[in-house]
This record gives structure tokens, sequence and C-alpha cells, in this order.
């Protein structure tokens, strides 16, 4: 989910082009919910070999990342989740919550033939497993490019390599990794120009964005201590914020009275005893020294077989995709 920053994002719209040459640090496992969310059939079903294993994470992951690479030069580094901490798990056992009620009600929509609803309900289902993930490492690998696992959030891994100059720039679609210390933070890193909104039933054009920490906290006059507080507030993976304290007046809250020790006591008791606990890991999450970003020559026989004989792809699509980028 991540922090809802939007109306207060200071940003810079980037081409992919802008992006050329750049070592970016992605976000792995918000790549691969996304195209399970979106890579599904007009009645929401997701892409299934015969088996019935699903395959939209692979077949997004694959496409999207050969064109980077072939029509943008861009250099993948994809870094995926290890144990969430302790306190995200109410966090989890929400959006659990939330899945189970979208999947009935798009079993319902199924059933009544309303196809575009049915669709619009199946993209938050989404449900990333462990198998799924080391699928898409083992892809990514034949492919010769790096993998990271960190030992906790993978978003603070990828900022932690950002702010240590291993890559230019985190890239994720949530505003996390601005908490975590990413000193530049690429959002839709998209071949397709367009992001689902599941509430609207449509889509939206979207193009990158980059933003620069620092120019963000330039802009408002405050320090990365109060910007964590003002996520605090809002509402994190760790905590579900102040009621009626969107991002506005979080901000004019933080501008006001420096930190959350010095504001009324009601936005305190609001916030309950975990506020510590909350800063302690964005300021120092867990991140590991332990990785590396060595590019190889990609098995390209391998990602035929992993892809074509073993989960029935297209091998002409498949063979085109390796033969542009490689």
């Amino acid at each position: 989910m991540g922090v809802a920053l939007t109306p207060i994002i200071v940003k810079q719209t980037l081409a992919l082009e802008d992006l050329r040459g750049k070592r970016l640090a992605v976000d792995g496992n918000g790549e691969l919910y996304q195209f399970l969310a979106l890579i599904r059939l007009r009645d929401g079903s997701p892409l299934t070999d015969s088996r019935g294993r699903v395959t939209s994470h692979l077949s997004g992951l694959f496409y999207r990342t050969t064109r980077l690479i072939a029509d943008y030069g861009i250099e993948l580094v994809f870094v995926f989740d290890g144990k969430p901490p302790e306190l995200k798990s109410a966090e989890i056992a929400r959006r659990r919550s939330i899945k189970e009620r979208y999947e009935a009600e798009h079993a319902e929509a199924v059933r009544s033939g309303d196809l575009a609803k049915a669709y619009s309900k199946a993209t938050m289902t989404s449900r990333l497993t462990r198998p799924m993930v080391e699928e898409a490492q083992e892809l990514l690998r034949l492919m010769g490019l790096p993998v990271v696992q960190a030992p906790s959030e993978g978003e603070a891994q990828a900022s932690h390599m950002a702010a240590s100059g291993a890559v230019w720039a985190a890239a994720s679609k949530d505003y996390d990794c601005l908490l975590f210390g990413a000193p530049r933070l690429v959002r839709f890193l998209t071949i397709s120009g367009k992001e689902f909104l599941p509430s609207q039933g449509a889509f939206r054009p979207i193009t990158p964005d980059l933003i620069e920490s620092d120019a963000l906290l330039r802009h408002y006059a405050i320090t990365r201590d109060q910007w964590i507080d003002l996520a605090i507030l809002v509402g994190t993976d760790f905590n579900s914020g102040v009621k009626g304290v969107g991002p506005k007046k979080a901000l004019k809250l933080v501008s006001e009275f420096g930190s959350i020790e010095n504001m009324p006591a009601e936005i305190r008791e609001a916030l309950g005893p975990s506020i510590a606990e909350i800063r302690e890991i964005f300021r120092h999450p867990e991140v590991t020294e332990e990785y590396s970003i060595e590019f190889k020559p990609p098995d390209l026989d391998g990602v035929v077989r992993f892809l074509c004989d073993e989960r029935e792809f297209s091998r002409d699509r498949v063979t085109a995709a390796l033969n542009r980028a490689y």
C-alpha cells in the first residue's frame, strides 16, 4: 500500500529516454503485484498455463523488462522482500480481508455476466505467493539480471542501495522509499503509459516521475525526521494514522509543531504507543551489504526453456523479445 502522500509530492516528469544508462533498484514484489493485478482475461481471471499455474507475473516481468533493456538501455536490479517487521502484521491482515471481500464480489460479477465489473474487482484480489517470487527470480537470473534478497522490506534495501551509490535511484510505485532514505525515487517505470484505477473501472495516462528527497524537503523546509512524522500522521504500512488527517493537514501540523511530541494530546493519543518503533523502522531499517549487482550474459536457451517449454509461452514472441534485448 505504502503512504498516501500524492497531494504534496514535488516531482519531475520524465520520459523513459531520460533513464538511459541509469541503474535502478526495482521493488520486485511491487512489480509482480502490478502484473498479477492487471494482466488478466476479460472476466478478471489471471493468465495460466495448461496445468493451471498463474503466469501473469512472468509475462509482465519478461516483456516489460526486455523492452526497458532493448529500447532504453536501463540497468535493472531487482530487490525482493524478506520477512516483514512485526508491526506490519495488522496491515497484512487488513489486506487479506480486503482481498477476500473483492474475491466474493468478483465471483458475483462473473455469475451475473458483468465482465467489466468482474475485471475491476479481480485487480484487487492478487495474491503473490513464495513460489511465484521464486519463479520470477529464476527468470531474472536466466536473463542475466541481478537479484537482491532483502532481509526485510525490499523498498528499504533498494533505498539503502540508492543512498550508498550502488544504484542511481530506487524504483517503486509507493513513496516508502523516501521514508527509508532513498535520495531519488522513480515511479511508474512502465511501457504502457497507463494505470488502471479499480475504483473507477478505467485507465488513466501516466508517465515516469522522479522525486528527489533533498528537493522535496527543501521545498517544504522540513527535515527527514519531520517527513517521517508526517507519514505516521497520515498512516503507513505500520500504523493507521490519525482519522481526518491527510497529507496536507499533516504537513501543516509538522510545520507548526515540529514533531509529534509537541502536537495536541488528542493527536498523540490517536497514534498509540508505537511511534518510536515506526520511526526506527524508517530511520534504521534492516538491510544487508551481502548482495551482488553483477550483470551476467543471459542464458537465452534457458529463458526459452523456462517460458516456452515449461510454461507454454509463444516461442516466436519470446524469441523476438530476446533478440531485441540481447
